[in-house]
């Protein structure tokens, strides 16, 4: 990868709705964020990082404060790492940087080595640097129908249970598949009665795993409740609060890019410690929407299922999708329709900013957001034909995807595939 200080991705045309996304960001987190570059506007966002916090592993935390002269380690989040809040004083000798938190960080690259104390970074399901979903919510018309949906007996997900971690939950009465989800709810209107922009996602991904397997057991959980977004030591507290919940299968739509690609280290620690010793758990996860190769977290991580987005015509990978060799799978991805709220809802992207939307309780939605659950509720399905844990099952599905990979694309899955890779 090229030095962090560089520039990169230009942003021009359509893909300035990044402004707009990140704006909004920056709006709901006030002082507490800054975004990498500083330039961001001109030259694209790395990533989105707290402000005067940094992460460190346990074990490395008494040499970190030594070397940076103070810090005090927060409460809370997980055993085995720490989120330091960091000194008022920066050593008089750490590199330049008009980031207090920035300067921080290239001092302890300097001295201790690169990832042994990282950023804060900010995780997100909707607009940001890496927006998840792709786009904004579309109409449709009404009566319309979930597409893609499976009715097979053989493979619908009864006995599993899928925990998706989300902006919460919003109950579809039309939507007869949804009967039975559960979860908390989410805070879905702002104080003029508008479908806010980051609403109806954690609904919509429900929708998805129903479509496939119809008898799962869906949780939805509240925790990306601000512009759709949690940090990162947060989100590992949440995942590690959520195995309480004994799920099969772990549904997440977010992630984020991370300072030099680096594994990030309050998600690393979960995976080590906890996740990787619950017996046939699998966290299915969303490759992220900037059609780029760079490393997306947490599907990137080898212990995950990373699900990039086929195009409509299930033939070619769409193009907003990430992709690469950590991609572990390609799942339709564009243009799906479920369940959605029930209201008007004004678009805040560019070209369609101020553009008036009204649902009912249906929308058409692009996204590895929504290749995610797709790839979840297959799993399941397979789950309840097979007997298999939910480890075995995903292993089952990606041999079986890597037996009908498209070239220039990888491995796919579609839907029937749960039956197909048994038969």
């Amino acid at each position: 990868m090229a030095a962090e200080e560089q520039d990169k991705r230009p942003i021009k045309g359509e893909d300035r709705k990044y402004i707009a996304q990140i704006n909004l960001i920056l709006k709901e987190l006030s002082k507490s964020v800054e975004v990498f570059p500083e330039r961001w506007e001109e030259s694209g966002a790395e990533y989105i990082y707290r402000t005067g916090v940094v992460l460190v592993r346990d074990e490395d935390l008494p040499r970190v404060i030594e070397l940076f002269g103070g810090g005090k380690a927060d409460d809370g989040g997980i055993n085995g790492a720490s989120r330091l809040l960091l000194p008022s004083d920066v050593p008089p000798d750490a590199p330049k940087d008009r980031s207090t938190t920035q300067r921080f960080l290239k001092y302890a690259d300097l001295r201790l080595g690169r990832g042994v104390v990282t950023p804060e970074h900010l995780f997100y399901v909707t607009p940001s640097v890496s927006p998840c979903p792709a786009t904004e919510p579309e109409q449709v018309k009404p009566g319309a129908a979930p597409s893609p949906y499976i009715e097979d007996k053989s493979t619908n997900g009864q006995g599993v249970k899928v925990v998706v971690l989300d902006v919460g939950w919003s109950p579809a009465p039309a939507a007869g598949w949804l009967d039975g989800v559960t979860g908390e709810a989410e805070d879905a209107f702002d104080s003029a009665g508008l479908i806010k922009p980051y609403a109806g996602h954690g609904t919509f991904i429900a929708g998805v795993v129903r479509s496939m397997a119809k008898e799962t057991e869906v949780v939805v959980q509240s925790y990306f409740t601000t512009a759709g977004a949690i940090w990162e030591f947060d989100l590992a507290a949440a995942l590690d609060e959520v195995l309480d919940l004994a799920p099969d299968i772990i549904s997440l739509s977010a992630g984020t890019r991370t300072r030099f690609d680096l594994p990030p280290l309050g998600l690393d620690v979960f995976i080590e410690t906890r996740l990787n010793r619950v017996n046939g758990l699998v966290l299915v996860a969303a490759a992220g929407n900037e059609s780029t190769r760079d490393y997306f977290w947490p599907a990137a991580f080898p212990e995950t299922v990373g699900v990039g987005a086929l195009a409509e015509n299930e033939s070619e990978r769409a193009s907003f999708s990430n992709f690469g060799g950590w991609v572990d799978v390609y799942s339709p991805g564009e243009h799906l329709i479920n369940a959605f709220l029930t209201g008007e809802y004004h678009c805040t992207e560019p070209p369609h900013i101020g553009e008036v939307r009204k649902f009912q309780g249906m929308a058409r939605w692009s996204g590895t957001s929504f290749s995610t659950p797709l790839v979840a509720g297959l799993i399941a399905g397979r789950m309840s034909r097979t007997g298999e844990n939910a480890l075995q099952a995903a292993d089952g599905l990606l041999a079986f995807a890597l037996g009908q990979a498209i070239p220039g694309v990888g491995p796919i899955l579609k839907p029937g595939d749960a039956h197909n890779s048994t038969t």
